[in-house]
């Protein structure tokens, strides 16, 4: 029998606590054990009865979430879900939550909560069963109604499959990422070790659209390399790594030798915009055996059949190891599938990149 996964929600408004109650509580396998005003009552009741995964906000009285969130994370640490309107501006307060160890975010707004979080079910359930899987010691922390399953559509929705392996060859080498939970700290490692001359990455991270940019001025921040938010007809060049805007999807064509991005809205892909396997699935395209596509933490099996059409088209794959994953989900189908050649640790991918 399955353990029940258990619950605390800290937010100072009444609306979310009820809201955020009922939607968990629909989900056989999740029980909310407490809900808190602020993080000095949840701190009475904590130390009552610890859960396994705390859904925190970060604008309350007497403590301040991104406070309590790093009492957490140095006294106790826990998987911690920011649900927050503040994310709805993309503030770096938001990005320092997932630098001080928050493993995801869900974006709230200001207006219309209940409509949104009933809308937002099937994501809240899907990100506390995750979090509650986290293996936080991978997680590189820094201080300062019933549930109606979507149809899952693939990247045909956005483009059709490779008819034939790629033989197109160049000097230029370009590197495809795709992540999700866990990701943005694993690509805080990865990319700040590449040198100035690596090949051209495009990514794709799972992130509401408010973050992306903000995210992109961050690793930019911390990397030798240039690092911005992808936007439409950009070029892909050495030592520039494009991420996907949140909310659109990211995926690269090629114009003589030379290799652009487009940026496109759609539909859902494997459940996500932007996805990995769209991405994924334009560079077995475009690139073929120029590429390298790379698979790393995230729940789900986003890019994990694109990274196999990747290595069709004579692209090189690879990826994230179970132990040094967050989450070990869209990695290990991948892996199931063959689609990845290689299985290496977090700190192996860049100097695999510089391979490349």
């Amino acid at each position: 029998m399955n353990k029940t996964i258990t619950v605390h929600i800290v937010d100072d408004s009444a609306v979310v606590r009820e809201v955020l109650s009922t939607i968990l509580g629909k989900a056989p396998d999740i029980e909310v054990i407490a809900a808190s005003p602020d993080p000095l009552f949840a701190i009475e009741k904590l130390n009552r009865r610890w859960p396994d995964v705390i859904i925190l906000d970060i604008e309350m009285p007497r403590m301040d979430g991104l406070s309590f969130l790093r009492k957490i994370m140095k006294e106790h640490p826990t998987p911690v879900i920011i649900c927050s309107s503040l994310a709805e501006a993309g503030m770096p307060v938001t990005l320092d939550a997932m630098a001080a160890g928050a493993v995801s975010i869900v974006t709230k707004p200001k207006v219309g909560l209940r409509d949104f979080l009933g809308d937002a079910a099937r994501q809240l359930i899907d990100e506390v069963r995750a979090a509650a899987g986290a293996r936080l010691g991978n997680l590189r922390t820094t201080e300062p109604p019933q549930i109606v399953t979507p149809q899952k559509l693939s990247a045909d929705a956005m483009l059709s499959a490779p008819t034939g392996r790629n033989m197109f060859r160049t000097t230029e080498r370009i590197v495809a990422l795709g992540t999700s939970t866990g990701g943005t700290q694993a690509l805080e490692y990865v990319l700040p070790r590449l040198p100035r001359d690596c090949p051209g990455i495009v990514v794709v991270q799972h992130m509401p659209e408010a973050f992306t940019a903000s995210f992109a001025r961050r690793l930019d921040q911390l990397s030798q390399i240039e690092v911005k938010e992808a936007s439409n007809g950009d070029r892909l060049v050495a030592g520039l790594a494009l991420i996907a805007p949140g909310g659109k999807h990211l995926m690269l064509n090629r114009s003589g030798t030379q290799y652009i991005a487009e940026v496109r809205d759609g539909p859902l892909v494997s459940r996500h915009k932007p996805s990995v396997d769209v991405l994924f699935r334009s560079v077995a395209i475009s690139a073929g055996s120029n590429a390298t596509g790379i698979i790393m933490t995230g729940m789900g099996d986003d890019g994990a059949r694109g990274l196999g059409e990747m290595l069709a088209n004579g692209a090189r794959t690879i990826a994230q190891d179970e132990k040094s994953c967050v989450v070990f989900g869209m990695p290990k189908v991948a892996i199931e599938l063959g689609s990845a050649q290689r299985v290496v640790s977090l700190k192996d991918i860049p100097s695999l990149i510089c391979e490349a």
